[in-house]
């Protein structure tokens, strides 16, 4: 009987390890999803407001990175928002 009471907590135990592996493998995803976008509005930016490269960045193109990069954050936060909302809108009906 000691066989059968020691599988049960080692199937217990495991559970447990799934369940926060896959906690921590969702934030890893999350992670590496956000760096990607970074990336992604470095090379879009970079591409659309800087034409010429030197020691420094002038003002005319750090403000074009600078409203760039907001830009493309206020689009991915829409598009995050617009994606809850219709989870949400099928989730209750």
């Amino acid at each position: 009987m000691s066989d059968y009471g020691d599988s049960f907590s080692s199937t217990s135990s495991d559970n447990k390890g799934d369940k926060e592996l896959q906690e921590f493998l969702m934030v890893e995803k999350q992670k590496a999803q956000f760096n990607a976008q970074i990336h992604e509005f470095n090379d879009f930016c970079w591409d659309k407001c800087v034409e010429k490269t030197g020691n420094k960045l002038d003002s005319k193109t750090e403000t074009c990175l600078t409203n760039c990069v907001d830009r493309f954050i206020d689009v991915s936060l829409l598009i995050t928002n617009r994606f809850a909302q219709l989870l949400q809108k099928s989730a209750g009906v």
